[in-house]
């Protein structure tokens, strides 16, 4: 079958009108050598993403949108930045030892003999308009020094940028920074990360993000960004531009789109300058059910009962980003109903929940927990939240809230919860104490969850089973699963992350160890005797349930031997 015309097809496509297809023809005739889409595209009968999508069909290949398809960011690690600028070539999608990639020409078969040498994998040709791919090549490797320099040297479109950003700054260098930024936090948002990392290197700065809990590099900036780029997130973060050896925190207010984030910002000095974390909260993606949280049924049933009691103290522990935050919030949505008054002593307070009084901590005038928890006292609250238990003069007077009739909940950073015992009565807490207002403990950490478009089954390495300490009768029966990879999960076979938990509930036994000041690993014992899954046996009851993989519990959980 004959080969049709790319005027064919578009005409059958109707991007353009049989008049538009005879003048083009005409132009053509009359000496203009360009390709026929070429002058169509000059004359506006049909855009550049039409043209693509002719040449796909014409030639049977796949043609993608890359404006509403998001490439995985590892995949810039198989083409170098440098092959996929100069010959105008983006990978998008990696299947098995698949590499699929898109040219503006797919008839160019020296760029594709150079990507399966270079990458050692089969190279499958697909389809893009030029136009899109330069724009996706900046997204995925970032701004080059010369795209710096074009920008800086364009002042019509950076005074109307500066503008709409309502940026005191007059140069035309301060709009390009502008953009800049805003784009690596447009970026972020996009690919679901939880916190940009912003770093400086001794000759270039790191960029960073964090993305269901594992961080990746995106394409670093040129080093003489440095600067402006650090002056421009502190003048977004409300910091002081000049104090340059001391820590700083701040806030970010964004509007992108029709959606409203906030970012947690916070400044270190280091040998090579400031770094930069942002913490991405979305108050969309807050999850307020205790039942979305990853909670066994058994031991969600359990929580909610302990949630329930009148008085004492329930901690979550854990280290920073393991989810304690989120947990804590959907407790306190499912207590708040119109018969309870909650509290709320937060450093930051990243969320703002309706209904619920939170307060901020504010050291510089000597707001600090101790302070507020004396104050909320006489508020009257059913319940109290105290953001984190740093020092003994706030543990106190937590546990004397709990004495009086007050359900205080609190995070602690240990790494178990037997620990949480021992961390307190170390802090300077009378045993006695601890041992009477401690009613739970439960540690948590997140792990990710496999990908549910292309979630397989599988068979894992024994070695993997047997450092879960799984034994063969315990899965001889299961079918293990896990991604292969694909482009909603970017390549990674797995996509959003789930709790695993360790919940050491007190009774007696406990109670006497506490008061004895016995250590953690007794403490530990007697919970796994009395009844309590360790973080680990949470994730193995994952693992069997196929919500995850082995390797990316022994990641995030320690297994008793």
């Amino acid at each position: 079958m004959p080969r049709k015309y790319i005027g064919e097809i578009l005409l059958d496509m109707e991007a353009i009108t049989a008049t538009q297809l005879k003048e083009a023809l005409a132009k053509q005739k009359a000496g203009d050598r360009r390709p026929l889409g070429a002058i169509l595209i000059e004359m506006k009968a049909c855009s550049p993403e039409d043209v693509a999508r002719a040449h796909a069909e014409q030639l049977g290949l796949r043609f993608f949108d890359l404006e509403t398809f998001e490439i995985p960011t590892r995949l810039a690690d198989l083409v170098p930045a440098n092959i996929a600028r100069e010959r105008k070539v983006l990978p998008v999608m990696l299947t098995g030892k698949t590499l699929t990639v898109v040219m503006a020409n797919p008839m160019d078969l020296e760029t594709v003999d150079t990507l399966r040498f270079q990458t050692a994998l089969a190279i499958d040709v697909a389809v893009a308009s030029q136009a899109q791919i330069e724009a996706a090549i900046e997204r995925l490797y970032g701004v080059t020094e010369e795209k710096v320099q074009q920008l800086l040297s364009t002042q019509a479109e950076d005074i109307d940028l500066r503008r709409s950003e309502e940026s005191e700054a007059e140069g035309g260098d301060d709009a390009v920074i502008i953009k800049y930024v805003t784009q690596i936090i447009q970026n972020a948002i996009t690919a679901r990360a939880s916190d940009i990392h912003v770093e400086p290197m001794a000759d270039h700065l790191r960029i960073r993000y964090r993305i269901d809990g594992v961080c990746i590099t995106m394409e670093p900036a040129p080093k003489r960004l440095q600067g402006p780029v650090t002056q421009r997130l502190k003048i977004m973060a409300g910091m002081q531009i000049e104090e340059k050896r001391r820590p700083q925190d701040g806030r970010i207010k964004v509007k992108l789109a029709d959606k409203r984030v906030d970012l947690r910002v916070s400044c270190l000095p280091c040998v090579h300058g400031e770094a930069f974390v942002m913490r991405i909260l979305d108050q969309e993606s807050l999850k307020l059910n205790l039942e979305d949280m990853g909670f066994d049924p058994g031991d969600l049933k359990l929580y909610t009962s302990l949630i329930r009691r009148p008085n004492g103290i329930i901690l979550v522990t854990g280290p920073t980003g393991s989810g304690k935050t989120t947990t804590l919030y959907a407790t306190l949505h499912s207590l708040n109903t119109i018969d309870r008054k909650i509290i709320t002593a937060e450093d930051p307070v990243e969320y703002h929940l309706s209904g619920i009084n939170q307060c901020q901590v504010h050291h510089k005038i000597g707001l600090d927990f101790p302070r507020i928890l004396r104050a909320m006292l006489r508020q009257a609250p059913n319940v109290i939240l105290v953001g984190e238990i740093r020092d003994a003069e706030t543990a106190q007077i937590a546990i004397q809230a709990s004495l009086t009739g007050h359900l205080v909940f609190s995070t602690l950073h240990t790494n178990d919860a037997p620990s949480a015992i021992t961390r307190l009565i170390d802090m300077g807490v009378q045993p006695f104490l601890v041992a009477t207002s401690i009613q739970a403990v439960l540690a948590q950490r997140l792990i990710r969850v496999n990908c549910p478009k292309c979630a397989q089954k599988y068979k894992p390495d024994v070695k993997e089973l047997l450092s879960l300490n799984l034994r063969p009768e315990q899965y001889q029966h299961v079918q293990f699963v896990r991604g292969r990879g694909c482009d909603y999960c970017k390549g990674t076979g797995y996509r959003g992350r789930k709790g695993i938990f360790e919940m050491m509930v007190m009774n007696r036994q406990l109670r006497d160890l506490a008061f004895d000041k016995a250590p953690t690993s007794e403490i530990r014992k007697a919970a796994i005797a009395n009844g309590m899954n360790t973080l680990a046996m949470d994730g193995v009851r994952k693992v069997l349930a196929g919500m995850t993989t082995p390797d990316e519990v022994l990641r995030m959980a320690k297994v008793e031997d």
